[in-house]
């Protein structure tokens, strides 16, 4: 077999393999989102439930965030265009945003914590708790996010990624969009299920 049929072989299969486990990971953190927030909903009614206002820089995460994805978009437009520069442009810029979007968070902790709602300890209450787990744990997923984002703009860099080879962006930008819609979901269900 020469080198060029096995590099596409290899490619094919990547390809084949990748996609279902990106699916199968998403599933499994709706699956762990979706018991958090019922456990959220049945803790409703519990003795120290305190209802508090979200933090101002959550409204900015927020569109931080929302941002963030159109130049993801952008990102992958241009790499189906083989507009190299773009795409090393678009996933700095995915990265600057998403690295923005982590500080507001956690400044918004910072928020928090001037309102007297802790994570844990004497002056904590369940729904500080809960809000904390809920934001903690979409940050953990976040960071994920953010390291395969510097792996698509450290390869776009070395100009890796064209019209023929995008699967990286791809798979990236389902995560990255997937994060985007988890914390809309995520935001709205903390403002409105109180």
């Amino acid at each position: 077999m020469d080198t060029v049929a096995f590099l596409e072989e290899k490619r094919i299969i990547r390809e084949k393999s990748s996609f279902p486990l990106l699916w199968v990971s998403i599933v499994a953190m709706i699956m762990i989102f979706g018991s958090l927030t019922s456990g959220y909903i049945v803790s409703r009614g519990k003795q120290g439930w305190l209802h508090f206002e979200l933090p101002q820089l959550f409204y900015i995460s927020t569109a931080i965030i929302l941002i963030s994805s159109v130049a993801m978009n952008w990102t992958l437009l241009s790499a189906k265009k083989n507009d190299l520069k773009n795409i090393t442009t678009g996933a700095l810029l995915t990265l600057i945003l998403g690295v923005a979007f982590v500080i507001c968070q956690y400044k918004a902790w910072g928020q928090l914590v001037d309102q007297n709602i802790f994570f844990t300890g004497t002056g904590s209450s369940v729904s500080g708790s809960y809000l904390y787990v809920l934001t903690g744990l979409h940050l953990a997923h976040l960071a994920f996010g953010l390291s395969a984002l510097l792996v698509v703009w450290l390869k776009s860099m070395r100009q890796k990624y064209n019209s023929e080879n995008i699967i990286g962006i791809r798979l990236c930008a389902i995560f990255w969009h997937f994060l985007d819609i988890l914390w809309i979901f995520l935001f709205l269900f903390l403002l409105f299920v109180r």
